[in-house]
């Protein structure tokens, strides 16, 4: 029971979850964090939770912006890598896509270097 107790309490304060948000985790589900934040913190807190499975550049650099844009997601939990990542393709991929949606970033796995996180 304590991790799920921890999980969801983490889940519902960190991300300042409330009821009707949309969450996108990018980890491997099989990773700690994966798991943790994709199915177990999401789903104890009656929440809507992403699952998704590849990389965010594929078919074309504008895949994450999509989701966000698709399912109007409210809080993206993802790498400072992955976020480099798509810096190194600009601001094109972001063009035509809604993105009022996100009231909260969260990133794991590493630090996140200053220049990632105003971009």
């Amino acid at each position: 029971a304590g991790y799920m107790v921890y999980t969801n309490y983490t889940f519902i304060n960190v991300f300042q979850y409330q009821p009707g948000d949309i969450h996108f985790c990018t980890a491997d589900i099989g990773w700690i964090t994966g798991h943790s934040y994709i199915v177990y913190g999401p789903l104890s807190a009656g929440g809507t939770t992403l699952l998704f499975e590849g990389v965010p550049t594929w078919p074309d650099a504008g895949r994450f912006w999509d989701i966000v844009d698709k399912y109007k997601v409210n809080i993206l939990y993802t790498a400072p890598t992955a976020i480099r990542s798509l810096m190194g393709f600009g601001d094109a991929p972001l063009q035509g896509k809604d993105l009022s949606s996100l009231k909260v970033l969260g990133t794991v796995g590493e630090p996140i270097n200053e220049e990632a996180w105003h971009w």
